[in-house]
């Protein structure tokens, strides 16, 4: 049985799809492990959205809560809003009461990234915020830590992420993730794979 990595994310403006896009090809550089990216629903009308020159959203599929149970291991994107991560992944994780009462999550390792509008922008708090959500349930935070070696120690150029998982800078929407950030996010998705598949062969 393959060991599945699911990469759960929301993404307005594309940032934080193209480092799930990374995570999951490190996730999927590993043998015995099928990763699978989905997004969250999104919950502002259409409207809003064109007001806001959001770009249409990717064919990629659309889970629901339920749809959770089935995988070994997370990793959860999502862009920052004063600090904390987007109401539309909150309002995803709201509803996994059903899981949370059967404790189908429990035990699970999940890890985090994400995209800030600026270097003050919440690339810590987004990450630390969101721990609750998996304490909740029970799950296993699986931090990164300073795993990616010099990349982590990076002080030329402005790069996105900490100990915490990957992230990218977002600015005015017109700046797209770097080489060293998508790094990175591969970098997450294999480690944190490695962790998931470890886990479940010790089970």
């Amino acid at each position: 049985m393959a060991t599945k990595v699911y990469i759960v994310y929301y993404s307005m403006y594309g940032h934080v799809e193209k480092l799930a896009e990374q995570i999951k090809k490190g996730a999927s550089s590993l043998e015995g492990v099928e990763a699978k990216l989905w997004q969250v629903a999104e919950t502002l009308p259409e409207e809003v959205l064109t007001k806001m020159s959001a770009p249409p959203k990717s064919d990629v599929p659309i889970i629901t809560p339920s749809e959770l149970a089935e995988a070994d291991g997370f990793v959860f994107g999502f862009p920052t809003r004063f600090g904390m991560m987007a109401a539309q992944f909150k309002a995803f994780l709201d509803a996994t009461g059903g899981l949370w009462r059967t404790q189908q999550l429990a035990g699970k390792p999940a890890g985090i990234f994400y995209s800030t509008g600026s270097q003050g922008g919440g690339q810590e708090t987004t990450a630390l915020t969101a721990i609750t959500q998996l304490v909740h349930h029970g799950m296993i935070f699986v931090p990164i830590g300073y795993t990616f070696g010099a990349g982590m120690f990076e002080m030329e150029q402005v790069k996105g992420g900490s100990p915490y998982g990957a992230g990218t800078f977002a600015g005015d929407g017109s700046r797209q993730p770097t080489e060293l950030e998508l790094e990175q996010a591969f970098h997450q998705g294999k480690y944190i794979a490695a962790i998931t598949k470890k886990l479940k062969e010790a089970a």
